[in-house]
């Protein structure tokens, strides 16, 4: 399966990078936190190996906790 490396975005602000095999769903599970937020998917489709790079390289963003 190829994986893909994204950003997700709500107004404009980046509020979390990571890797899937599947952006769609991906999305839709950061829109419950997020909502209207998108996907954008920055690289892939690659291999597990390379995704998983991609993401060690990205800075983390710290959103508040879950209320």
């Amino acid at each position: 399966m190829a994986w893909f490396g994204y950003h997700f975005y709500q107004n404009g602000e980046k509020k979390h990078s990571g890797i899937t095999e599947d952006p769609p769903r991906r999305e839709k599970e950061h829109q419950q936190r997020w909502p209207g937020g998108k996907l954008q998917i920055v690289i892939g489709p690659t291999t597990e190996a390379k995704a998983r790079a991609w993401e060690a390289e990205q800075t983390k963003t710290i959103t508040p906790p879950r209320r």
